[in-house]
Parts: C-alpha cells; structure tokens; sequence
C-alpha cells in the first residue's frame, strides 16, 4: 500500500470532473487498512471512500483521505435446494457481478443489470431499478469504522434501508464496507412490475423470460436513455424521485395534467423526477459547459470541461425552478462534495 499526494481524480469520477485528492491510497485487502491506522492518517482528516466514482459531483479539491478500495472476493455458499449466499468484495464492478451472477445460474440481480459503481456502493445508497432494490436480495454486510477500527457485521435491519438511503449515510463516523452478501436464487421468479419493462420484453416478442433476457431488456433500456460516461461525463440520475401526500398529488394533477406518479401506500406518491424537469422544460438545456441530457432529464452532464460548480450551480437552478412552479423540492441522489 502507498500513500500519494495530490492525486487526479479526474479519471476516478464519472462527471470527469478535473479535482485531487490532498491524500489518495488504494486498499487491496484488508491488510492493508491495518498499515493505514498506524500511519494517524485517519485520526483528523476528511475521509472519502470513492469506488466507481459514479454518483459523486467533487465541487472542490478534497482536502483529507480518499480511499479506493478493491477487494475482489467473489465467493458461493450453498444454502439448500433453491438459495444461495453470494459474498461479493466491496471493489467489484456492480454490473460484472451481476452478469457472473446470471452465468452462475443465479437470478435475483438481472433487474439491477448496468447501475454503474461498486459493489460497496450498492447498500450504502439502497440501488435500485426497474422495481427491484438491492434490500430485497440483501442479507448481510461486513463493514469498518475508520475513527474508531472496529469492524462490524451488519444485518438488513441494521442497514435501515429506505429509497436511495441507508444507516450509513446518516452517521457521522465513515464506514468502510468490505464485502456484501446477497441472497440469491436458482429457481428464476421474475419481478416484471415496471411497465417500461415488461412493454420492452413485448417488443422483443419474449412473454416467458429466462433472467438472461430480463438483463438483456434492462441494459438495451438503459443505454438508449443513460449517455456512455467516456463520452459524455454524467452521474446517472442526479435527483431522487420526490415522494407527496396523495392530496398533493391530485391538486398538481389539476393544473398539470402531464404530471405522472405511482402510490407507495401510506397515502402517499412517487413522482417522476424527470417529468417534472422535462415539463419545467430543462430537458437538452445547457448553461455553459454543463447541461441536461436531450434523451433523459434527470441526467445532468458535462459537456466538455464543466467544473463541479458549474454542474452543481445547473443543478441548483433546477432545484429552484421546480419549487417555484409545483412547489416540490427535488433532493440530489448524487453526493456533491
């Protein structure tokens, strides 16, 4: 393990945003946190854990410790006729494991096919997609406390998942997760409740699914809505969808007929962010070198150059606009630093 000094993070984050690192090590095993606690570095500074670096927007230079880990374990467990334990390293490419997953003759991830990022990402923001979230496959985590070294395992009620979020994001100390285990199955039950995928699986004339083609329906979906990041710098979804009182809801419906949202029960909806952005007409907008995606509003992008002030300062507009005309404050799913 080496620690370095002012590193790019440019190649490091998916906005392809030109920022360092004050410190920066990679962290290959275990191991090698053990050498990282000796050194003090961790006692006082800023601590940042960046894996795909696919859902952060860095506005600034980090002034601490970004920390890459890539811990590669990929092993199964047996747990009887029909279920398995998959334990996945924190640095794996979220999308590969899936795909090694549907190889295996596993089903439980196809859903979740081409969410970029890592492994270790995946339970700290609760992914999900397509009607599938990871909490629904998820069993247990191993994670460690960077203050303090205590290392932990976590069940799926200690996680606390909710939409986008989890317990990891409301503590004040850093965790780092190690690895996570998923419960996974080899009996296929497919999840076809998103509309935009079961009308994708018609088209291709496919009415009894294997867990290959519902991967293969969501990847062609993502990729006609989502730009390629080496070419067009962006985070995925940059807002979460807002969730109102159902009497809200209808009262928008009135004056915004075009206004599409789905019930979460507890008298409660989910609006579409991207309709709301595309009916405030911020869909293909730019405002200097960053813009708003002509294929998808809710994808911010870097059209050349963008600084993260820039993108975050569009962001903001967007954030104003939409509360100036529904009253509804969008809240960013990617992290800005």
């Amino acid at each position: 393990m080496k620690i370095r000094e002012h590193v790019s993070l440019k190649a490091l984050n998916t906005f392809g945003v030109d920022t360092e690192a004050r410190f920066f090590t990679h962290l290959d095993s275990p191991e090698d946190l053990d050498v990282l606690f000796r050194t003090g570095l961790l006692r006082d500074k800023p601590i940042f854990i960046l894996g795909g670096g696919s859902n952060v927007l860095f506005t600034k230079p980090f002034d601490g410790v970004v920390l890459h880990p890539r811990f590669k374990r990929f092993q199964i467990q047996e747990v009887d006729e029909d279920q398995v334990w998959v334990q996945l390293g924190s640095g794996l490419d979220w999308h590969s494991c899936v795909q090694k997953t549907l190889e295996q003759g596993l089903s439980g991830l196809e859903n979740l096919s081409l969410i970029p990022g890592t492994v270790g990402a995946a339970p700290i923001q609760n992914i999900g997609a397509y009607g599938v979230e990871l909490q629904d496959v998820f069993r247990e985590l191993e994670a460690v406390n960077l203050r303090t070294g205590e290392t932990r395992r976590f069940t799926r009620s200690d996680c606390q998942f909710g939409y986008r979020s989890s317990w990891f994001k409301t503590q004040p100390d850093p965790f780092l997760i190690l690895s996570v285990t998923l419960a996974l199955s080899k009996k296929f039950r497919p999840r076809l409740s998103y509309q935009g995928l079961t009308e994708e699986l018609q088209q291709s004339g496919i009415t009894d699914p294997t867990p290959q083609e519902v991967s293969a329906a969501v990847i062609r979906i993502r990729k006609r809505k989502l730009p390629d990041p080496a070419r067009l710098g962006s985070a995925g979804s940059f807002f979460k969808n807002p969730i109102i009182p159902d009497d809200q809801f209808q009262l928008l419906k009135k004056s915004h007929p075009a206004l599409s949202g789905h019930p979460t029960g507890k008298g409660q909806v989910k609006l579409s962010a991207a309709r709301l952005i595309d009916l405030a007409g911020w869909k293909g907008k730019t405002l200097g070198r960053a813009g708003v995606y002509k294929r998808h509003a809710l994808i911010l992008v870097n059209l050349g150059g963008a600084t993260g002030m820039e993108i975050a300062g569009l962001a903001e507009k967007i954030r104003e606009d939409i509360h100036q005309k529904f009253g509804i404050s969008l809240i960013p799913e990617v992290q800005i630093l």
